[in-house]
This record gives structure tokens, C-alpha cells and sequence, in this order.
């Protein structure tokens, strides 16, 4: 539930804030004939999004036990891709994004009102798309998808609201705070889907180790108990769970963690000088 929660907190806080800033900067300049291509552009962008997650849930259904098995830990492998590439551009493209969107807006004055409605789809696409395939490849490390879909509609509902109160200015938040600190979270979980397409991997013998267990307490916590659900669904932390499941979880978190926090730990390194 909490990391359900997180993707679309984080993932449709940074839509909203995209919609907001086309939305303010047409109103701002007097454009209000463009709000309508920017609400087709930003409607046909949640259709999609909806659209890749029936299309996830439909196939990984259909598929054979070893069918499934590729999907899942493919899908995994290219979730934990794009979110990592993602936090990445969020953090670096921030400072500049209004000053891109507003020249998108000034750019379909001339280019016309369907450029307008492209820009304002690629730009939610990217962020629905993204969370579509990060919340599917999540939902499969958990046991309880009841308690994920609450995480899902909560984390969502909270970002349309808090990106409204931003709009109006009724809110004040650190938006570079927030996206830091949500997005050293999301590579924790990013970290548990790696770990859980290893495991796939490992079951189809396309990756050793998988009867080599770092540990296996299956015996003392079901995979479906509320504690084991928490922590799969957070930390990516399964029953039994591999070496091979445990050396790449934790690569990958020291490495991503280190690049991510660096300009973070490079200015408190010089404060302390």
C-alpha cells in the first residue's frame, strides 16, 4: 500500500504540476482559446496511461506459468530502467521545466492549437505511462493488491488535490525537497522490482542461484502476512529470497542512492569545511 501510494503521490504530483504550469501560463497571458487542446491533449495522455495498464493486466493473464514469467521479470527490468531515468530528469530538467512548457505554449501560437494538445500529452504520457508500468511491476511483488489499489487511489487523490491548492497558491511546498526525498524512495522500491525480476529471471534459469538463499524464514513469515506484505511492497524484502536476488538489489541501491545524493553530499561536505 505505501509504495503504491508513493509512485502515484510522487508520479501524479509532477503531472499536475505540468498540467498547472500550461494551464496558469495560458490564463496568465490571456490565451484562454488554448485551454481546450492542452485538456484533450492531458485527457487522451490518462486514456493511454489507463490503457497500458488494462493492456499489462490482460496479457500477463493470458500467458502460460513460464509465459508470465518473462513478462514479469521483463517488465520489471524495463520499470526499474525507466523510473531510474526518470528521477534523474526530474531532478536535472526541474529548474528549467516551466520555462520549456511556456515556450511550448508561445511555439503552438504559431505551429497551431494541435501542437499545443501534443505537448500537453507527451508531457502527462510520460509521467501516466511511466507510473502504469512502475504500479503493475509493483502490485506483482505484493500479496495483498487490495491494500496496493487503496495506495494507488489515495497516492493519486493527494496529488490532484495538492496540485490544485499549488495552482491557487493555497499551499506552499518545497517542490525540490519533495521530489528529493520522494525520489530517494522510489529507488528503494525501484530496488525491490529489480529484485523481484531477478527472482523471475531465476525461475526461468536465465540467471543462476536461484536454490542458493541468502534466507528463507517462509516458515516464520508467510509471504501474505501483513508484515511480509509491507515489506515487499516497500524495501522489496521476500521470504526467501537469493543471493544472486540480494547482490543486485543491494548493487544497484548503493550505486543509485550514491549518484542521486551526490551534489546533496558534496554541499554538505562544503558546509562542514
Amino acid at each position: 500500500m505505501l509504495s503504491t501510494f508513493l509512485i502515484a503521490l510522487r508520479e501524479g504530483l509532477e503531472a499536475a504540476l505540468i498540467v498547472g504550469i500550461l494551464v496558469a501560463y495560458v490564463v496568465k497571458t490571456d490565451r484562454r482559446q488554448l485551454l481546450k487542446p492542452i485538456w484533450v491533449g492531458v485527457f487522451l495522455a490518462l486514456a493511454a496511461s489507463f490503457g497500458l495498464g488494462g493492456f499489462l493486466t490482460f496479457t500477463s493473464a493470458e500467458l502460460s506459468a513460464r509465459g508470465e514469467q518473462f513478462f514479469a521479470g521483463t517488465t520489471s527490468f524495463l520499470a526499474v530502467g525507466l523510473v531510474t531515468w526518470m528521477v534523474f530528469w526530474m531532478k536535472r530538467a526541474a529548474r528549467t521545466l516551466r520555462n520549456e512548457l511556456h515556450g511550448k505554449v508561445d511555439t503552438a501560437l504559431t505551429a497551431g492549437p494541435l501542437a499545443l494538445a501534443a505537448a500537453a500529452f507527451f508531457a502527462v504520457a510520460r509521467e501516466g505511462l511511466e507510473t502504469s508500468l512502475f504500479v503493475y511491476t509493483n502490485f506483482k511483488t505484493v500479496a495483498a493488491t487490495s491494500a496496493a489499489s487503496i495506495g494507488l487511489i489515495a497516492g493519486l487523490g493527494l496529488a490532484i488535490g495538492l496540485g490544485y491548492m499549488i495552482y491557487n497558491s493555497s499551499v506552499k511546498l518545497n517542490l525540490s525537497k519533495f521530489f528529493t526525498i520522494t525520489g530517494v524512495a522510489l529507488i528503494i522500491v525501484a530496488a525491490g522490482v529489480l529484485s523481484y525480476g531477478v527472482h523471475e529471471y531465476q525461475e526461468l534459469g536465465w540467471i543462476p542461484g536461484e536454490s542458493a538463499f541468502a534466507w528463507d524464514i517462509s516458515s516464520v513469515m508467510a509471504k501474505d502476512s501483513i508484515a511480509g506484505s509491507l515489506l515487499a511492497g516497500t524495501i522489496g524484502f521476500d521470504v526467501s529470497t537469493s543471493w544472486m536476488q540480494l547482490l543486485l538489489w543491494g548493487a544497484y541501491l548503493v550505486i543509485t542512492l550514491r549518484l542521486y545524493t551526490q551534489p546533496v553530499l558534496t554541499k554538505m561536505a562544503t558546509l562542514v569545511k
